[in-house]
Protein backbone atom coordinates (compact mmCIF):
# COMPACT_ATOMS: atom_id res chain seq x y z
CA UNK A 1 0.00 0.00 0.00
CA UNK A 2 1.11 3.62 -0.09
CA UNK A 3 -0.79 6.39 1.30
CA UNK A 4 -0.11 10.09 0.57
CA UNK A 5 -1.43 12.81 3.35
CA UNK A 6 -3.19 12.68 6.42
CA UNK A 7 -6.70 12.85 7.68
CA UNK A 8 -9.17 14.73 5.47
CA UNK A 9 -6.32 14.93 2.54
CA UNK A 10 -5.54 11.53 2.79
CA UNK A 11 -5.26 9.58 -0.66
CA UNK A 12 -4.67 5.69 -1.05
CA UNK A 13 -2.54 5.61 -3.94
CA UNK A 14 -2.22 1.77 -3.92
CA UNK A 15 -4.38 -0.56 -1.90
CA UNK A 16 -3.21 -3.53 -0.76
CA UNK A 17 -1.93 -5.01 -4.26
CA UNK A 18 -0.88 -8.26 -4.85
CA UNK A 19 1.50 -9.19 -7.84
CA UNK A 20 4.05 -12.42 -8.59
CA UNK A 21 6.09 -12.03 -11.70
CA UNK A 22 8.16 -14.50 -12.55
CA UNK A 23 11.44 -14.87 -14.48
CA UNK A 24 10.91 -14.23 -18.65
CA UNK A 25 7.49 -12.80 -18.29
CA UNK A 26 6.25 -9.63 -19.54
CA UNK A 27 3.21 -8.10 -17.74
CA UNK A 28 1.47 -5.46 -18.73
CA UNK A 29 -0.65 -3.33 -16.08
CA UNK A 30 -3.32 -0.61 -17.77
CA UNK A 31 -5.56 1.85 -15.77
CA UNK A 32 -6.82 5.18 -16.51
CA UNK A 33 -4.89 8.08 -15.52
CA UNK A 34 -4.61 8.55 -11.53
CA UNK A 35 -4.95 4.95 -11.02
CA UNK A 36 -1.83 4.44 -9.22
CA UNK A 37 0.07 2.95 -12.26
CA UNK A 38 3.04 4.96 -11.87
CA UNK A 39 3.40 4.80 -7.78
CA UNK A 40 3.30 1.29 -8.28
CA UNK A 41 6.14 1.30 -10.69
CA UNK A 42 7.82 3.12 -8.83
CA UNK A 43 7.42 0.71 -5.23
CA UNK A 44 8.40 -2.30 -7.41
CA UNK A 45 12.09 -0.21 -8.57
CA UNK A 46 13.12 0.65 -4.92
CA UNK A 47 12.21 4.42 -6.04
CA UNK A 48 9.44 4.81 -3.43
CA UNK A 49 8.96 3.02 -0.25
CA UNK A 50 5.45 1.75 0.47
CA UNK A 51 3.16 2.73 3.55
CA UNK A 52 2.74 -0.71 4.17
CA UNK A 53 3.57 -4.30 2.95
CA UNK A 54 7.43 -5.92 0.86
CA UNK A 55 8.42 -5.72 -1.96
CA UNK A 56 10.35 -9.12 -2.91
CA UNK A 57 13.38 -9.17 -5.92
CA UNK A 58 15.47 -12.75 -6.27
CA UNK A 59 14.82 -13.05 -2.53
CA UNK A 60 16.02 -9.55 -1.27
CA UNK A 61 13.40 -7.64 0.80
CA UNK A 62 13.59 -3.76 -1.05
CA UNK A 63 11.68 -2.53 2.16
CA UNK A 64 14.68 -3.89 4.50
CA UNK A 65 17.13 -2.75 2.44
CA UNK A 66 18.62 0.99 4.45
CA UNK A 67 18.53 3.94 2.11
CA UNK A 68 21.79 3.75 1.44
CA UNK A 69 22.40 0.26 -0.47
CA UNK A 70 19.25 1.13 -2.48
CA UNK A 71 21.17 3.35 -4.88
CA UNK A 72 23.33 0.22 -5.58
CA UNK A 73 20.51 -2.17 -6.00
CA UNK A 74 19.06 -0.29 -8.50
CA UNK A 75 21.94 0.25 -10.81
CA UNK A 76 22.49 -3.99 -11.24
CA UNK A 77 19.30 -5.04 -10.01
CA UNK A 78 16.65 -2.83 -12.27
CA UNK A 79 16.55 -1.67 -15.65
CA UNK A 80 14.30 1.39 -16.42
CA UNK A 81 12.76 2.66 -19.43
CA UNK A 82 10.55 5.64 -19.44
CA UNK A 83 8.38 7.62 -21.78
CA UNK A 84 10.47 10.45 -22.11
CA UNK A 85 13.56 8.52 -22.47
CA UNK A 86 15.73 10.27 -19.92
CA UNK A 87 19.14 9.89 -21.63
CA UNK A 88 22.01 12.56 -20.64
CA UNK A 89 22.18 15.30 -23.10
CA UNK A 90 25.65 15.79 -22.66
CA UNK A 91 26.74 12.12 -23.81
CA UNK A 92 26.69 10.51 -26.42
CA UNK A 93 24.40 7.11 -27.42
CA UNK A 94 27.37 4.95 -26.66
CA UNK A 95 28.49 7.18 -23.41
CA UNK A 96 24.83 6.96 -22.01
CA UNK A 97 25.08 2.92 -21.81
CA UNK A 98 28.64 2.72 -20.69
CA UNK A 99 27.76 5.39 -17.84
CA UNK A 100 24.79 3.04 -16.63
CA UNK A 101 27.45 0.08 -16.08
CA UNK A 102 29.91 2.36 -14.68
CA UNK A 103 27.66 3.12 -11.81
CA UNK A 104 27.38 -0.48 -11.15
CA UNK A 105 30.66 -0.87 -10.94
CA UNK A 106 31.92 -2.08 -14.94
CA UNK A 107 34.09 0.14 -16.67
CA UNK A 108 36.85 0.42 -18.72
CA UNK A 109 36.92 -1.50 -21.98
CA UNK A 110 34.59 -4.29 -20.78
CA UNK A 111 31.46 -1.67 -20.27
CA UNK A 112 32.46 0.24 -23.30
CA UNK A 113 32.26 -2.78 -25.59
CA UNK A 114 29.31 -4.37 -23.95
CA UNK A 115 27.22 -1.10 -24.48
CA UNK A 116 28.81 -1.25 -28.27
CA UNK A 117 27.49 -4.56 -28.77
CA UNK A 118 24.29 -3.08 -27.47
CA UNK A 119 23.81 -0.94 -29.23
CA UNK A 120 24.75 -2.28 -32.62
CA UNK A 121 22.25 -5.29 -31.69
CA UNK A 122 19.53 -2.44 -32.22
CA UNK A 123 20.36 -1.04 -35.46
CA UNK A 124 22.24 1.58 -34.17
CA UNK A 125 26.02 0.70 -34.95
CA UNK A 126 25.91 4.11 -37.13
CA UNK A 127 24.71 6.25 -34.02
CA UNK A 128 27.24 5.40 -31.49
CA UNK A 129 29.14 9.14 -31.29
CA UNK A 130 25.51 10.65 -31.81
CA UNK A 131 24.13 12.76 -28.53
CA UNK A 132 20.64 12.62 -27.65
CA UNK A 133 19.38 15.51 -30.31
CA UNK A 134 20.64 14.25 -33.12
CA UNK A 135 18.52 10.82 -32.66
CA UNK A 136 14.73 10.27 -33.85
CA UNK A 137 11.74 9.22 -30.96
CA UNK A 138 12.47 5.83 -31.96
CA UNK A 139 16.67 5.78 -31.79
CA UNK A 140 16.10 7.46 -28.22
CA UNK A 141 14.10 4.77 -27.20
CA UNK A 142 16.95 2.10 -28.54
CA UNK A 143 18.96 3.40 -26.44
CA UNK A 144 17.37 3.57 -23.06
CA UNK A 145 16.37 0.01 -23.99
CA UNK A 146 19.78 -1.03 -24.53
CA UNK A 147 20.89 1.20 -21.19
CA UNK A 148 18.21 -0.87 -19.47
CA UNK A 149 19.55 -4.40 -20.04
CA UNK A 150 23.32 -3.48 -19.69
CA UNK A 151 23.94 -4.77 -16.48
CA UNK A 152 21.80 -7.90 -16.97
CA UNK A 153 18.74 -6.95 -14.44
CA UNK A 154 17.07 -9.46 -13.06
CA UNK A 155 13.76 -6.88 -13.60
CA UNK A 156 12.83 -4.48 -16.58
CA UNK A 157 10.24 -1.45 -15.72
CA UNK A 158 9.03 -0.06 -18.30
CA UNK A 159 6.67 3.29 -17.88
CA UNK A 160 4.91 4.57 -21.39
CA UNK A 161 7.67 3.26 -23.35
CA UNK A 162 5.48 3.77 -26.66
CA UNK A 163 3.71 6.71 -25.55
CA UNK A 164 5.73 9.11 -27.72
CA UNK A 165 6.67 6.82 -30.70
CA UNK A 166 4.66 6.15 -34.27
CA UNK A 167 3.06 2.66 -34.92
CA UNK A 168 6.05 1.04 -36.51
CA UNK A 169 8.66 2.38 -33.94
CA UNK A 170 6.19 1.34 -30.94
CA UNK A 171 5.90 -1.90 -32.43
CA UNK A 172 9.33 -2.75 -32.61
CA UNK A 173 9.86 -0.93 -29.21
CA UNK A 174 7.26 -3.82 -28.14
CA UNK A 175 9.24 -6.29 -29.86
CA UNK A 176 12.49 -5.69 -27.60
CA UNK A 177 10.60 -5.86 -24.63
CA UNK A 178 9.75 -9.35 -25.33
CA UNK A 179 13.08 -10.92 -26.65
CA UNK A 180 14.23 -8.78 -22.95
CA UNK A 181 11.64 -11.48 -21.31
CA UNK A 182 11.61 -14.37 -23.82
CA UNK A 183 15.33 -15.05 -24.92
CA UNK A 184 17.13 -13.58 -21.74
CA UNK A 185 14.85 -14.28 -18.85
CA UNK A 186 13.81 -10.72 -17.74
CA UNK A 187 10.98 -9.91 -15.72
CA UNK A 188 9.54 -6.80 -17.61
CA UNK A 189 6.61 -5.22 -16.22
CA UNK A 190 5.30 -2.40 -18.20
CA UNK A 191 2.68 0.26 -17.33
CA UNK A 192 1.10 2.14 -19.92
CA UNK A 193 -2.31 3.13 -21.66
CA UNK A 194 -0.87 1.60 -25.53
CA UNK A 195 -3.46 -1.32 -25.81
CA UNK A 196 -0.92 -2.44 -28.80
CA UNK A 197 1.52 -3.79 -26.06
CA UNK A 198 -0.98 -6.40 -24.89
CA UNK A 199 0.06 -8.36 -28.04
CA UNK A 200 3.52 -8.87 -26.16
CA UNK A 201 2.40 -9.12 -22.66
CA UNK A 202 1.76 -12.64 -20.89
CA UNK A 203 -0.69 -11.14 -18.54
CA UNK A 204 -2.48 -7.59 -19.10
CA UNK A 205 -3.97 -6.45 -15.77
CA UNK A 206 -6.32 -3.35 -15.29
CA UNK A 207 -5.32 -1.33 -12.08
CA UNK A 208 -8.06 1.33 -10.97
CA UNK A 209 -8.13 3.47 -7.76
CA UNK A 210 -5.23 1.43 -6.64
CA UNK A 211 -6.43 -1.53 -7.28
CA UNK A 212 -6.36 -4.42 -9.59
CA UNK A 213 -9.40 -5.20 -11.76
CA UNK A 214 -10.52 -8.39 -13.87
CA UNK A 215 -10.02 -7.32 -17.62
CA UNK A 216 -13.23 -9.37 -18.28
CA UNK A 217 -15.37 -6.55 -16.26
CA UNK A 218 -13.66 -4.02 -18.40
CA UNK A 219 -15.21 -2.86 -22.04
CA UNK A 220 -13.11 -1.91 -24.92
CA UNK A 221 -13.63 1.55 -26.06
CA UNK A 222 -14.09 1.44 -29.93
CA UNK A 223 -13.08 5.24 -30.57
CA UNK A 224 -9.66 5.39 -28.61
CA UNK A 225 -9.33 1.38 -27.60
CA UNK A 226 -9.24 2.36 -24.27
CA UNK A 227 -10.66 -0.13 -21.80
CA UNK A 228 -13.43 0.94 -19.73
CA UNK A 229 -14.94 -0.11 -16.75
CA UNK A 230 -18.75 -0.48 -17.52
CA UNK A 231 -20.47 0.99 -14.52
CA UNK A 232 -20.83 4.62 -14.69
CA UNK A 233 -19.71 5.04 -18.37
CA UNK A 234 -20.83 6.72 -20.97
CA UNK A 235 -22.77 4.27 -23.04
CA UNK A 236 -24.63 4.42 -26.53
CA UNK A 237 -26.61 1.04 -27.65
CA UNK A 238 -26.57 0.59 -31.98
CA UNK A 239 -28.00 -2.60 -33.82
CA UNK A 240 -28.88 -4.07 -30.14
CA UNK A 241 -24.93 -3.79 -29.04
CA UNK A 242 -24.38 -1.45 -25.92
CA UNK A 243 -20.82 0.05 -26.35
CA UNK A 244 -18.80 2.16 -23.53
CA UNK A 245 -16.42 4.60 -23.56
CA UNK A 246 -14.24 6.54 -21.84
CA UNK A 247 -15.17 10.02 -22.25
CA UNK A 248 -18.17 11.70 -23.35
CA UNK A 249 -16.45 12.95 -26.67
CA UNK A 250 -15.57 9.35 -27.72
CA UNK A 251 -18.99 8.44 -27.44
CA UNK A 252 -19.80 11.75 -29.85
CA UNK A 253 -17.53 10.84 -32.65
CA UNK A 254 -18.85 6.97 -32.22
CA UNK A 255 -22.68 8.38 -32.70
CA UNK A 256 -21.79 10.29 -35.38
CA UNK A 257 -20.35 7.67 -37.72
CA UNK A 258 -20.82 4.09 -35.71
CA UNK A 259 -20.33 2.21 -38.87
CA UNK A 260 -16.54 3.74 -39.48
CA UNK A 261 -15.28 2.44 -35.81
CA UNK A 262 -17.15 -0.76 -35.98
CA UNK A 263 -15.41 -1.58 -39.34
CA UNK A 264 -12.26 -0.92 -37.78
CA UNK A 265 -12.45 -2.94 -34.83
CA UNK A 266 -13.64 -5.73 -37.07
CA UNK A 267 -10.46 -5.49 -39.53
CA UNK A 268 -7.79 -8.24 -38.54
CA UNK A 269 -4.58 -7.10 -37.26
Amino acid sequence: EKVYGEGEVQVRAVRGVDLEVRRGEVVLIMGPSGSGKTTLLAMLGAMLRPTSGRVFVDGTDLTALPESRLPDFRARRFGFVFQDFNLLSALSALENVEFALNLAGVSGRTARERAERLLRGFGLGERLGFRPEKLSGGEKQRVAIARALANEPAVILADEPTANLDSRIGREVARLLRRAASEEGRSVVIVSHDTRLKDIADRVLWLEDGEFRAMSEMATDPVCGMAVEREGAPHYRHDGETHFFCSAQCREEFVAAPSRFLQRARRPA
